[in-house]
């Protein structure tokens, strides 16, 4: 997105632009646009007006912001359908293996080792015992072949299997009006949902790819699926789910992406 930046000559010196605050706040005026809930241009005059002052004073430009991207992802909150499912594909599509994706590159994934891991149960969940992967892989599966898409620009088809998350939610006895699931990982990723997309009928704890158990550089034993997120809200890895009504944030919510990013 464009931001519109009037010609030097109509400020007075004092009101020149600090060009690395424009620098500084770029990346979330262009993830705000890449919602495409609030359209339209983001000029330096509009952000002076919102904030009430300079576009030099850092602090207020990050409020305001921050007060948009909030409400973005209270629309998208209102426009969520819980029963609308996103479009599936035929096998032939699918990418073998699927793409990886982290923070890192993959010679640094550290393996995980089935035998000690163990998936944590926190927060507003009636039954706290610990599964084991063993536990996990004996439950019912559901099989999705969905489009992943990342934040970056970049998709492919993928096939995914595992547990249900709602039927798992269930399950455990989580309180399924809580507002929020966040999930902890075997590096320091983490990441959370709303409970409508937990909910939702394509969201499912993934432990298999196109029928074969996910291998380590893919989030061996568990990660998250769903139909209707962007790709980082996919975490890999998972090692803890909370149920919380407290808003937990995220890897790269904490660092300015949208939490919602989503259908």
């Amino acid at each position: 997105m464009a931001i519109k930046t009037p010609s030097p000559s109509i400020f007075r010196p004092q009101q020149r632009i600090d060009q690395s605050v424009l620098a500084e706040n770029r990346k979330l005026v262009e993830e705000i646009d890449r919602r495409k809930i609030l359209r339209g241009a983001v000029s330096l005059g509009a952000l002076s007006m919102l904030t009430g002052c300079s576009v030099t004073d850092r602090s207020a430009v990050q409020s305001v912001l921050r007060a948009v991207s909030e409400w973005n992802d209270l629309v998208q909150g209102w426009l969520f359908d819980p029963n609308k499912l996103a479009p599936t594909y035929s096998e032939a599509q699918v990418l073998k293996p699927p793409r990886y994706n982290a923070y890192y590159e993959i010679e640094d994934v550290k393996p995980v080792d089935a035998a000690s891991w163990k998936l944590e149960l926190s927060g507003l969940i009636g039954d706290k015992r610990p599964w084991t992967a063993q536990q996990i892989f004996e439950l019912p599966e559901q099989e999705l072949i969905i489009r992943h898409i990342c934040v970056e620009g970049w998709d492919y088809i993928g096939q995914w299997s595992g547990p249900n998350l709602k039927q798992f939610l269930e399950r455990i006895g989580a309180d399924l009006t809580a507002k929020y699931v966040m999930f902890r990982c075997a590096d320091d990723y983490s990441g959370s949902i709303d409970m409508a997309t937990a909910l939702h009928p394509q969201t499912i704890l993934a432990t298999r790819y196109a029928k074969e158990p996910i291998t380590d550089p893919f989030g061996f034993p568990l990660r998250l699926r769903t139909a209707t997120k962007l790709g980082f809200k996919n975490p890999k890895w998972i090692t803890s789910i909370e149920v919380t009504n407290t808003y937990p944030g995220g890897y790269w919510e904490d660092r300015g992406f949208n939490w919602h990013s989503g259908l």
